[in-house]
């Protein structure tokens, strides 16, 4: 596998939560919850990349549980090509169906209340989309 740090975003149309691992892909680690609707939005997604430099980005693809697309789908992936544009970083898009709600379950069942934990469940989401890819990319 090759060394380098990755970076996960758990894209919605509200929110979208961001992830990173270390250079080693051992551990994921939330970053930050960004605002979609926010006019900076890309300075802050290129700043995080500035500062992390990761060297492949995943992208979460919200499917039906039955495996069909969704019309959420359809938004990552255009948001998923944005980020090959603007940046030139290989993407790939993680099947993302389960990762929200376990994100949900484990917060709620450390106390936290799914009001107060929006941004933190955004975030979570981002880093169970990128251990996912970490193993996936552990496999081949």
């Amino acid at each position: 596998m090759l060394r380098g740090r990755r970076m996960a975003f758990d894209y919605g149309d509200a929110r979208i939560g961001v992830a990173v691992c270390d250079p080693d892909a051992i551990l994921a680690s939330p970053v930050t919850t960004l605002k979609n609707n926010d006019q900076h939005l890309w300075d802050q997604i290129l700043e995080l990349i500035k500062e992390y430099e990761p060297i492949h980005l995943y992208v979460g693809a919200p499917k039906h549980l039955s495996g069909h697309s969704s019309a959420s789908l359809t938004k990552a992936e255009d948001f998923s090509n944005s980020l090959i544009e603007r940046t030139g970083i290989p993407v790939s898009m993680i099947d993302e169906r389960l990762s929200t709600v376990g994100a949900a379950k484990q917060l709620k069942e450390s106390g936290m209340s799914a009001r107060e934990s929006k941004s933190a469940i955004d975030q979570a989401a981002a880093v169970a989309i990128l251990e996912q890819a970490i193993a996936i990319e552990k496999r081949k």
